[in-house]
């Protein structure tokens, strides 16, 4: 099941996120960003903020075997990221069924109609992965921030594609 995140989550969730993305036990999996960037890829305090803020949610499977972010960016329109499923479970439809209920989520509480995220651009393979399921790049590319730990320290010059989906009403 796949629901709303709690404050008691934020511990779950951060080991989750950093097993998912980051050091050698993200190696396991196909998504992770382990080559691209050093540190954290989020942190405690960084997930507790979503969770009072109205405008954003972490979505998360009962068994913290994935998660998705949803932020509500415009009027009509919401974000997705930290999309993040441990990696001895990638492969197995989770992510997809994460992305599905964070539209869902975007629809019912924001009344979104489009979705957008960006992906580092050297992330091919996820980048594809996305367009799989009904995204489509936008040609807009935004700064990575090459000079912040708290997103990680890139090992070279990234930058952000971004991607956008209309949302079924």
């Amino acid at each position: 099941m796949i629901r709303v995140a709690t404050m008691e989550d934020v511990p779950a969730l951060h080991a989750l996120v950093e097993s998912a993305f980051r050091g050698e036990s993200a190696r396991a999996g196909w998504t992770h960003e382990a080559d691209l960037l050093d540190g954290q890829r989020t942190d405690r305090a960084a997930l507790a903020e979503v969770m009072i803020d109205p405008d954003r949610a972490i979505l998360m499977t009962d068994d913290t075997t994935g998660c998705v972010q949803v932020s509500h960016i415009a009027p009509d329109q919401a974000a997705l990221g930290l999309l993040a499923v441990r990696p001895d479970v990638q492969a197995g439809g989770l992510g997809r069924r994460l992305v599905l209920a964070a539209e869902d989520h975007a629809v019912r509480v924001h009344g979104a109609r489009t979705m957008e995220m960006t992906v580092i651009d050297m992330r091919v393979e996820l980048i594809a992965w996305y367009v799989r399921q009904g995204y489509v790049a936008t040609g807009e590319t935004r700064p990575f921030p090459m000079d912040d730990p708290r997103f990680g320290l890139p090992r070279q010059p990234l930058s952000f594609v971004v991607l956008e989906r209309s949302l079924p009403r």
